[in-house]
Order: structure tokens, then sequence, then C-alpha cells
């Protein structure tokens, strides 16, 4: 990705736009899970941001291995994780094919990071040392403060406060680009790290309201708050097709769907 009179250019690919269970989900009959467009079918949400020649994955999904793949994705600088519910985190695994012969770096808060250990203990453990297992530095990082470091430089990272029902989990902020998934609530300390975007993913799971989740008319409701230049919704359940919630939308707005690649360009962000 090249810079320009101090702009960097983004790349923001979409590996998986789709909620805990997938679609199609198993077993179920309904139209959206038997639809034969590509945009119906939805692996679980992760996606990839590229700049200054730096890539940098979000969650690993349980997909992850087969979303490479597909994206033809050959490097991996940095991971950032929002939270440790498994359809985030669980092909956490197949980072071993990008940390052959150096330790991937992953950024997440304390609480996730703790519980990334406890589910994967036997990443940390001296056994199984070679290619058996993936190579990963956890780091741990406070929310709402920049940071960077030789693997993600001259790019910083924000740790974006959100809750999740009642579990507080990170969005992430780049530049101009602002990833929020899995979230209820966006917490008033989080809307000021929020200003001047570009591009806005937020979650939003189906028309009828949930419990953990935005539901469409809630994301719509953050975006008029938050001002992006343009939003894409991800994390998209199996109640309402691609076609639906495209139709249901500003023309700012637009539903994700796997493979989406968005692009734009801007300065790294600076809290005033």
């Amino acid at each position: 990705m090249s810079k320009n009179n101090g702009a960097f250019s983004f790349k923001l690919t979409f590996l998986g736009t789709g909620t805990s269970i997938g679609i199609p989900v198993p077993a179920c009959r309904c139209p959206v899970c038997r639809s034969l467009s590509p945009r119906n079918r939805r692996s679980r949400c992760s996606a990839l941001l590229e700049a200054a020649g730096r890539h940098i994955l979000i969650d690993t999904s349980p997909e992850f291995r087969l979303q490479a793949l597909k994206n033809r994705i050959h490097k991996l600088d940095a991971v950032l994780w929002t939270h440790a519910h498994a359809d985030h985190l669980h092909g956490l695994d197949d980072l071993r094919a990008f940390s052959w012969k150096h330790p991937v770096e992953g950024y997440t808060s304390e609480n996730t990071a703790r519980e990334i250990k406890e589910r994967f203990s036997y990443l940390w453990k001296v056994t199984q040392k070679g290619g058996g297992k993936a190579q990963v530095n956890l780091n741990a990082v406070p929310p709402c403060r920049p940071f960077t470091a030789e693997n993600l430089s001259p790019l910083e990272i924000i740790p974006v406060p959100l809750i999740h029902g009642r579990l507080p989990i990170y969005g992430w902020r780049c530049g101009p680009v602002a990833y929020l998934t899995d979230l209820s609530q966006i917490p008033p300390e989080s809307y000021p790290l929020l200003q001047n975007l570009k591009i806005l993913v937020l979650g939003a799971l189906r028309f009828k309201p949930h419990p953990t989740h935005l539901n469409i008319e809630r994301a719509l409701e953050e975006i008029k708050k938050i001002r992006p230049e343009k939003a894409y919704l991800t994390h998209i359940s199996h109640e309402a097709s691609h076609r639906q919630i495209r139709r249901a939308l500003p023309p700012n707005v637009h539903p994700a769907f796997d493979g989406l690649v968005v692009r734009t360009s801007g300065e790294l962000f600076r809290r005033h």
C-alpha cells in the first residue's frame, strides 16, 4: 500500500461476514440458507486490513484456513482479536502457516488474552516445537490508547472499547478505518475515537432486536451519530437476505459480504 502526501492507502477485505453459526446454517431449510446467491453464503467474521505494506488480520474465525486460501493471504504482520468467543477465535491454530520462522504478534484486551492462554494453553508449552503448533506472541493492550510496534510501524492501532451484552470487548481503529463487531452498546468514551472515519464496519445481526448485538435499526442510529463517509454491516444472520438488507439501507450504508474489498486513503488518526 502506498503513501502519498502524508496519506496512506488502506485496503480492507471482508474474509467472513456471518454470525457465530454462519450461513447456510446446518439443517436449516429457510430461503436464505437454501439460496444459491454467493452473497448469502457467509463464513464466520474476520477481516484483513492492508496499509503501508502491513497485513493485519482481525480475528481468527473457524474458517480462517479456508479464508486465507480463498483470498490468497501470504503474509501476516499482526492479529487483532476483538474477543474470545469461538466464532472469532477458534481458527487460531491455523496461524501456524504464518509463523514457521517467527511468531505472529497478537493484540487484544487483558481479559481476552487471559482466555486465549487458557483455551489454547498448549501453544505456550515447551512440547511439540516446530511446525506442530502456531507461534504467537500475545500482547495485552490498554483501551483507548494508540499503539504501534516494529511489526506495525508506521501504522498506529487504537483499541476501541465496546459492550457485547455484558461482556467488554474491543473494536479496532487504524487510520480512517474502524471495525466494530459483536456489539450491543458503544460506551461514551469510545465516540471520540471514532471521529472523521471514512470507513466504519459495524455488526448488525438482523432486523429484530437482540440482547447482545445491534440490530439493523440500532446500527443505523449509531452510524448517524458517528457520521462516517461509508459504513458496512457485518455479522449478519440468516434471518434476512443480502438483497433484503441492501434495500433497507441508505445510500452510504452497505451490507458486506464474504470477499468484498473496500479501499480508501487517509492519514493516521490523531486524537485531539
